[in-house]
């Protein structure tokens, strides 16, 4: 419990719980109200593909997330999306309210998440030490996943007693009170580039105004820069095989609520979201005892993933209600513990003064296919079996672990105590640890 003698982890820690739990709601809430107005995949499809446009855009904003002060990203962020939660209740108020407007809503809450969470992930090395990483990115990643565990448990019963509009009123006032908490976190600004070295202070003090006010010029350079740490060195092998199970949950995602009500209804939604979030949540509090950043990445992601897909693929194929739960549960437990792996390994490579670029590339190419997934999951379950669009995500899932499996690239990946800031260097500084064929970067 060391960790939380340190104030700013305390804040941020305790604000990330109060803002998860509007998020888990939400999610839970807009999907289910989208499938409750317009009564088809088809919608909650689209609901998930209208969520690209913020995928595009958090590909952008990494050099503003580097610039910008973090308290104040957290608070306003915070801010706008308690107010844009409260249209839906408003406009059920007021008898106004379509899936239109809800389909309106979700994109725009998306986007300002995209600013929210790489934020929350770079100021993590500003306010811990190096040694602590493991153990506050695992705690990052229970306070997510447990959210979820504790608002699934009750979203279907919330939404059967309360109705899903009513979750949004509640959500909002989460959203208030995380953004007062944010108000009091001090984050020490990001340690200056190696550009400012051999200048006077007062040179440096002179040019620190300009800092906020990015050039084009140099805003695209720092885009580029945080594409290039990504896809540049052989860790490109893991963003795509990411890119393709992102979109395998985004096609799971979209199906869910009709899948869920062939078995029962809204609460049958709610536990198998439950399974999902326990099993990422079981990941995520056994990563630093499994002591996985002392094994390979490659063999990490591959042994995962393999796994994961067979337990995807055949959790809604089992004839018990009870056994599809807990199956699907356990399929979602390697991602839990890989994220906490992955995040910790580019917080230690990466340059403090980067990381909120870089944490905006990854997260936006990564989940960049998932409203695509969105979309063809949703059309699919048009034409096709609900159950069916699962299995076959959980056998592209499988696919993914597989070619990791037999990738020498992959298998070459170091463990994450060997990643360091050598590693995610320029090319001409720097040998890759292996050469990557132009298909790794495709």
């Amino acid at each position: 419990m060391e960790i939380f003698r340190n104030r700013n982890f305390t804040i941020l820690f305790i604000g990330r719980i109060l803002t998860n739990i509007g998020d888990s709601l939400y999610a839970v809430a807009a999907m289910w109200l989208v499938y409750d107005l317009g009564g088809s995949t088809l919608y909650t499809g689209l609901a998930g593909f209208l969520s690209i446009l913020p995928r595009i855009i958090q590909l952008f904003s990494g050099p503003m997330i580097d610039r910008l002060p973090l308290r104040g990203l957290l608070v306003y962020s915070q801010l706008l999306q308690a107010l844009l939660l409260l249209i839906v209740p408003v406009a059920f108020y007021f008898n106004f309210l379509t899936v239109g407007i809800v389909l309106l809503i979700t994109p725009i809450l998306t986007t300002i998440n995209m600013w929210f969470y790489p934020a929350q992930m770079s100021a993590l090395p500003k306010i811990l030490d190096k040694k602590q990483l493991t153990q506050g990115n695992s705690l990052f990643s229970i306070a997510y996943q447990g959210i979820d565990v504790a608002c699934n448990a009750v979203s279907g019963a919330l939404i059967i007693l309360l109705g899903a509009v009513s979750l949004y009123l509640w959500n909002s006032l989460g959203f208030f009170i995380g953004a007062l908490l944010f108000t009091q976190l001090r984050i020490k600004a990001s340690s200056p580039s190696s550009s400012d070295h051999g200048h006077s202070p007062q040179e440096q003090k002179s040019s620190k105004p300009n800092s906020s006010r990015i050039p084009m010029k140099n805003y695209i350079s720092e885009m580029k820069e945080g594409l290039r740490l990504i896809l540049a060195t052989p860790l490109a092998r893991i963003q795509f095989g990411v890119i393709v199970i992102n979109a395998a949950g985004g096609a799971t995602f979209t199906v869910m609520p009709a899948f869920a009500n062939s078995l029962g209804g809204a609460g049958i939604y709610g536990i198998l979201l439950m399974a999902q979030a326990c099993g990422s949540l079981l990941g995520a509090v056994l990563a630093p005892y499994m002591k996985l950043e002392r094994i390979r990445l490659g063999a990490i992601f591959a042994a995962a993933f393999c796994l994961s897909g067979v337990a995807w693929c055949i959790s809604v194929l089992t004839p018990w209600t009870w056994l599809v739960v807990l199956i699907y549960g356990l399929a979602w437990f390697p991602g839990g513990a890989t994220n906490v792996i992955i995040n910790t390994a580019i917080q230690k490579g990466v340059p403090e003064k980067s990381l909120g670029t870089v944490f905006a590339a990854a997260s936006g190419l990564s989940g960049i296919a998932m409203p695509l997934g969105s979309l063809i999951g949703g059309s699919l379950g048009v034409i096709a079996a609900s159950s069916s669009v699962i299995a076959g995500c959980g056998i592209a899932v499988l696919g993914v672990g597989i070619f990791w499996v037999f990738d020498p690239v992959t298998r070459s990946l170091p463990n994450a105590n060997d990643v360091d800031e050598s590693w995610f260097a320029t090319p001409s500084t720097s040998t890759p640890i292996v050469e990557t064929t132009p298909s790794a970067t495709s």
